[in-house]
């Protein structure tokens, strides 16, 4: 028989995942969000990226941008536990963690957990808290466990921390340490609102009576859903010359003579988790070079540190991880 040309041939581009489900879900929680947020849509983006990669994120922004909100609301499209930590300057390990109580009728010590024993964690201005609290919530972040008294206590699945932090109001704040902002996926930029999105706000705050109803959003993924579509991500593809690309962004910003401080490995992992995601929710089974920018500054911009030189001059980690994407030939 007469092989048939190319071009007559039907070819199947099907995806060999199922991906539409999960497509499905994430326009889900974006709706369900979006009855009361409006606009932030690389934010809330962002969030869902980190629950589909497994990974914690650290969102800065000025008061009043709807951070501690959207991460509320999210938390709300999960049929999952939830807490919200208020960090404080006089917080301690004890306050997040629990403590041992004595029972007087068992005559024993009876471990009573904290607010940190649950799934989805909002934990409010992180950077307010001191070292040894900072320090007690590093292990639980690193390690997805806590020790307490000699016993090892695991965090049930899913465990993830979004953390809110405010750039501009630095008086009474500690800096986080560079191993617990490595812990974080991603640190997610909110700006402010567009012009059209602000009236739309008022708007709405208008119509709703200065009042926010969360029951009316509604739970979208439980955990078993989640852990799935978790795991389902791990079998996206990735071709072999794209994690020589991602390899060669990280090599650079430990070269590069604007940084003081480079990636780790843990930042390649991140960026390749996250590439992975950010294809599943464009409904694609394989990586590209987009899906690997798109996620390089929110992966890279806490891990990195400028020289003195170049943090006098006015420069910024955002610009010197655009200059090493716009010189790293982008593979095809």
């Amino acid at each position: 028989m007469e092989e048939q040309p190319i071009e007559n041939q039907d070819i199947n581009f099907e995806s060999r995942l199922d991906l539409k489900p999960l497509q499905e879900h994430v326009e889900a929680i974006k709706k369900e969000i979006g009855k009361i947020i409006v606009g932030q849509n690389e934010m809330i983006e962002l969030l869902i990226i980190s629950l589909l990669s497994n990974g914690h994120a650290l969102i800065e922004g000025v008061p009043g941008v709807a951070k501690t909100i959207t991460a509320k609301l999210l938390a709300k499209t999960l049929a999952v536990n939830f807490s919200r930590i208020q960090f404080t300057p006089d917080l301690m390990p004890s306050d997040i963690l629990g403590t041992s109580i004595f029972n007087v009728k068992t005559n024993e010590f009876e471990y009573k957990k904290g607010p940190i024993f649950s799934n989805i964690i909002l934990i409010d201005e992180i950077n307010r808290a001191p070292a040894k609290t900072q320090a007690a919530l590093f292990e639980v972040m690193a390690e997805r466990q806590i020790t307490m008294d000699g016993t090892k206590y695991i965090m049930d699945a899913p465990f993830l921390v979004f953390a809110t932090q405010n750039p501009i109001e630095q008086e009474g704040t500690y800096r986080l340490p560079e191993a617990q902002l490595d812990r974080f996926l991603f640190k997610i930029d909110v700006d402010y609102p567009t012009i059209e999105n602000e009236i739309q706000i008022l708007m709405d705050n208008h119509q709703r009576q200065d009042s926010l109803d969360f029951n009316a959003v509604i739970p979208v993924l439980n955990g078993q859903q989640i852990a799935y579509y978790q795991n389902l991500i791990k079998q996206i593809v990735v071709e072999n010359h794209l994690i020589t690309y991602i390899a060669s962004i990280i090599n650079n910003t430990r070269t590069n003579a604007n940084l003081y401080l480079g990636a780790s490995p843990r930042a390649s992992i991140a960026i390749l988790n996250a590439a992975k995601s950010n294809a599943a929710i464009q409904g694609r089974d394989f990586v590209t070079p987009e899906d690997i920018k798109r996620c390089t500054k929110a992966v890279l911009k806490h891990r990195l540190v400028l020289t003195p030189e170049r943090e006098m001059e006015g420069f910024t980690v955002e610009k010197v991880i655009e200059q090493i994407l716009e010189t790293i030939e982008i593979p095809r």
